[in-house]
Order: C-alpha cells, then structure tokens, then sequence
C-alpha cells in the first residue's frame, strides 16, 4: 500500500522559505512521478510542479516555475519542495501525490496515491 507523508510546512513571512518534505512507502517509486499540489480555501487544487523518480525530470507551472523547485533523495524515498521568494497569496494546504509511469501530467485526476497535506501560511 502506497502512503505519502507531508511534512514542513508551517507560518512563515513574506519573502521568506520553506523547504516541504514528502515521505513515499509501501513500494518501490523508480518507475513513478511525483507531484506537488496546492488547495486554498474556496480554491480548486492547483498543480505546481513534478518530478519523476527515475532521472529526476522536473515540470513546473508557471505560477511558481523559478521560484519553487522539487527535488527527491532516493535514499531516504523523500520528495522535497523547496519555495523561495513566498507570497501571501501563496497561503494553502500543500499536497504530494505519486503515480506509475514517467509523465507529465497536471491534473488531481492522473494521480492515484496522495498525502493528507500541511499547511502553508505565508504573513504579509
């Protein structure tokens, strides 16, 4: 069984950083992608970045593309978010999600497995 476990986020200042981490078990993920989500209150969820486990291909949109960037440790099978540069605007629940095959894909449909996200909360 597949099991994703956020962790990091927290209340930081405008400008500031956080670093997320998503913690994948219950499989082997070289053959998967890996995404990042985000969901503020009222908001759809929105698709903010990939990368594939195996070669390490990373996709971003273009809301967040230069200032977040996602990266993963096989090792310790974590992904990671790091989100420079943050905005108020930026204030949601942040979610990771996998699923098989290497992909570019953006929408919550085309994953199959997902954390129960943290919060993010960027002060003005």
């Amino acid at each position: 069984q597949v099991q994703l476990v956020e962790s990091g986020g927290g209340l930081v200042q405008a400008g500031g950083s956080l670093r997320l981490s998503c913690i994948a078990s219950g499989r082997t993920f070289s053959d998967y992608t890996m995404g990042w989500f985000r969901q503020a209150p009222g908001k759809e969820r929105e698709f903010l970045g990939l990368i594939w486990w195996s070669g390490g291909r990373r996709y971003y949109a273009d809301s967040v593309k230069g200032r977040f960037s996602a990266s993963r440790d096989s090792v310790k099978n974590t992904m990671y978010l790091q989100m420079n540069s943050l905005k108020p605007e930026d204030t949601a629940v942040y979610y990771c999600a996998a699923r098989s095959g290497l992909v570019i894909v953006t929408t919550t449909y085309e994953y199959d497995y997902w954390g129960q996200g943290t919060q993010v909360t960027v002060s003005s």
